[in-house]
């Protein structure tokens, strides 16, 4: 809790205690009140309690330890790219994937003097990445801090207007700044999809569409790739998402992180990641979790 800014603590210390009060209600998020993730918890579970964690890690260990019964996680953004490193985060942590959701994305420029006055703008570096042009057609110089709403709290508990934050509209409220403009990002389609872990996932039963989310690394042999993936588009398996990325520092190996449509039980699913497992060095499940937005 001594990690966010002091105005943020009272706050947080409230929320936590609630969260204690009652763990199977807890829903833990990366990030001070007010953060784009305590507003998707807010959408996602209606009825959970928000509990704020300063970084990926001690959300994802408050799930682990039993203090939340889930936590849900930025994978990515629709102007901006990756958010968490979730292929290095989930296999780590034992959790699964149980669940999606899509927040649309409004940055405000929040601060304790004038817009005029800001020279510089704390946040999140996504947040930045977001709103980069407007930032410099107004003669904002950037300032990367670990979440959006404590970067509110920072600015609030320094007092300096030539300071501000980019940040949700409402955090402005809770850390008593003037709102100095809104909806700044660079685009309007900016979306974030985040992901729920749990501990453990109950099988899909009942109506889909289905998202499953795997890790795999394929064998170093030519066109390993081509061979691994052929049995998605034989079977008629949608994919929607591939990413490769290295582990190790080695440079020798990649691994990829994929979402397809579809479940383990259905026989052009389970067809598909037969293949794959042929011609991959091993394979890896995260999740398999009911879709929040048709693709394709």
């Amino acid at each position: 809790m001594e990690n966010f800014a002091a105005p943020a603590r009272p706050i947080v210390a409230r929320m936590a205690a609630a969260a204690a009060s009652a763990p199977h209600r807890a829903v833990a998020f990366q990030g001070a009140p007010g953060a784009n993730s305590h507003v998707a918890v807010s959408e996602a579970f209606p009825d959970a309690l928000p509990l704020p964690c300063f970084s990926f890690d001690d959300a994802i260990d408050a799930v682990k330890q039993g203090v939340a019964d889930c936590a849900i996680i930025p994978i990515e953004n629709s102007l901006h790219g990756r958010v968490a490193d979730i292929h290095f985060l989930l296999p780590e942590s034992g959790l699964v994937i149980t669940g999606e959701h899509f927040l649309p994305i409004r940055h405000a420029l929040m601060g304790t003097g004038r817009r005029e006055d800001v020279r510089e703008a704390m946040s999140h570096p996504q947040a930045i990445g977001q709103c980069r042009h407007w930032l410099k057609a107004h003669g904002i110089q950037p300032a990367a801090y670990p979440d959006t709403a404590g970067a509110a709290a920072v600015v609030a508990e320094r007092g300096d207007p030539t300071i501000a934050a980019l940040a949700p509209p409402a955090a402005a409220e809770i850390y008593g700044l003037n709102l100095l403009a809104t909806d700044i990002a660079d685009a309007d389609h900016n979306t974030t999809r985040f992901v729920t872990l749990a501990r453990g996932a109950q099988p899909p039963v009942g109506e889909g569409p289905w998202m499953t989310t795997f890790i795999f690394e394929v064998k170093n042999v030519p066109a390993a790739l081509y061979k691994a993936l052929g049995g998605f588009a034989t079977n008629g398996v949608n994919m929607t998402k591939l990413e490769s990325y290295q582990r190790g520092g080695t440079f020798a190996a990649t691994d990829f992180y994929a979402d397809v449509v579809g479940k383990p039980g259905d026989e052009n699913f389970d067809r598909a990641l037969e293949e794959l497992g042929f011609h991959s060095k091993w394979l890896r499940v995260l999740g398999t979790y009911r879709q929040a937005r048709k693709r394709g």
